[in-house]
């Protein structure tokens, strides 16, 4: 199966790739969909599918409801096989909060998704602590929505 350079494996077996989108492209193949965290028309659009979260820099999303679909249905494109990335300015604490959710939707507990985003993806993914709390609610508002 292809996957993205640099893609973080789901404790599902998902692939996933976190990326600060000042960064330049890994090397290999271009994402077939990307979840961009910021606000649309800040950054330059990706020249593949993609869809955006109106997130600021070190906070959470400004409508949860639509963050919580966003991140549920990039998950489901990336379990379903998709080159999924999930992108913001630096690719730490806005991308770090979404692959601890996508980790939860993979079945691991909510409690420890934020240490689990840390070890397997960046060691200071997740920044502030209100995108901590956004990750421990994150299953409960998910599950309400599957």
């Amino acid at each position: 199966m292809t996957q993205l350079d640099g893609a973080v494996l789901l404790p599902d077996g998902t692939a996933v790739r976190g990326r600060g989108r000042r960064d330049p492209l890994p090397e290999g193949p271009l994402p077939e969909f990307s979840l961009c965290l910021g606000r649309p028309g800040q950054d330059a659009e990706p020249e593949w599918e993609a869809a955006w979260i109106d997130w600021p820099d070190f906070r959470v999303p400004r409508d949860r409801a639509a963050a919580i679909a966003a991140i549920v249905a990039a998950y489901e494109r990336a379990r379903a096989g998709t080159l999924v990335e999930v992108s913001c300015t630096g690719g730490t604490g806005r991308t770090g909060t979404v692959i601890a959710c996508m980790a939860v939707l993979a079945g691991h507990p909510a409690d420890d998704a934020v240490a689990w985003a840390r070890a397997h993806y960046r060691p200071r993914a997740v920044e502030t602590p209100w995108q901590r709390r956004w990750v421990r609610g994150f299953a409960e508002r998910a599950a309400r929505r599957r």
